[in-house]
């Protein structure tokens, strides 16, 4: 036998031997890969049922989704109305705020100058009573001076009897004298009368001057009893003049004086005198018991 015949015996062994080899390895690797297969395929039928169920549940969920996209359309439309509603309201609330603020604004403006007006007329208030209080003194000295001059009215009434020959000086002085005896009078509600010569006469005595009641009468219509003050029904149209004085009664009951101070034509105001009770309205008043 050669050389070249056993080696390729030997091929053959080893060839045999291989292809027993790869034989037995595809049989073995044969059986693997049909239970992988299979195994495969199971996994694969297992998988195909969880995505069928999960597309059933994707469906129901779109579903489910679709009909939750249309209530929240809905809801929110219906929200949006009342936006819109809350929008044309509010617009119409901050209209109105505008309105009171401006309000607000012109009372506070209102409140401002009537402030300012009050204290403007606390302060002329005050000014008019230190006045009138000023008034009161100086008609309390005046009316002092008037009982003064009334008697040297009457002494200079009886010189002017006996002296002739200072007819021209004194008649002067008599006609200051006769002015402020008119107001003295008026206060106690008399005028004078001017005599009435029956016959001409140059006699050089002249008779002092006569007087009447002047009758006036009327009623207390308001009272303030604060400042001693009160207002009659009656004013210049009925001949009421300043300083006149006026005897406030009630029944047969003597109350007080009033002394006008201001005058107009239906009405008097005047300052009480003499106050033996407080007047009130309605009480009678006359110039004359």
């Amino acid at each position: 036998m050669s050389t070249l015949t056993k080696v390729l015996i030997i091929l053959l062994t080893v060839f045999s031997i291989f292809l027993c080899g790869i034989v037995v390895t595809y049989v073995a690797n044969a059986h693997n890969y049909k239970q992988r297969y299979e195994t495969l395929q199971a996994d694969f039928q297992a998988e195909r049922k969880k995505a069928d169920n999960a597309d059933s549940r994707l469906n129901e969920m779109i579903k489910v989704t679709d009909q939750r996209e249309k209530e929240l359309s809905e809801q929110i439309s219906s929200l949006q109305t009342k936006i819109d509603q809350l929008a044309r309201q509010l617009t119409v609330v901050e209209g109105e705020k505008a309105a009171l603020l401006q309000r607000v604004d012109k009372f506070a403006a209102e409140v401002a100058t009537f402030t300012q007006t009050n204290v403007n007329q606390t302060a002329l208030a005050d000014k008019a009573f230190d006045s009138w209080k000023a008034a009161e003194a100086a008609l309390i000295k005046e009316q002092s001076q008037h009982k003064e001059t009334a008697g040297v009215l009457l002494e200079k009434m009886a010189i002017i009897a006996t002296l002739e020959a200072d007819k021209k000086r004194l008649l002067e002085e008599k006609t200051e004298l006769q002015s402020k005896l008119d107001q003295l009078l008026g206060q106690y509600g008399k005028v004078v009368v001017p005599p009435t010569p029956v016959t001409p006469t140059k006699a050089k005595v002249r008779p002092a001057p006569l007087t009447k009641a002047i009758g006036l009468k009327g009623t207390v219509t308001a009272v303030d009893s604060k400042n001693s003050l009160a207002q009659i029904s009656i004013g210049s149209a009925s001949g009421v003049k300043e300083n006149m004085k006026f005897h406030v009664i009630r029944g047969d009951e003597f109350i007080c004086d009033i002394l006008v101070l201001d005058v107009d034509a239906e009405k008097a105001v005047g300052i009480l005198d003499l106050v033996q009770k407080q007047p009130k309205v309605g009480d009678l008043v006359s110039t004359n018991f």
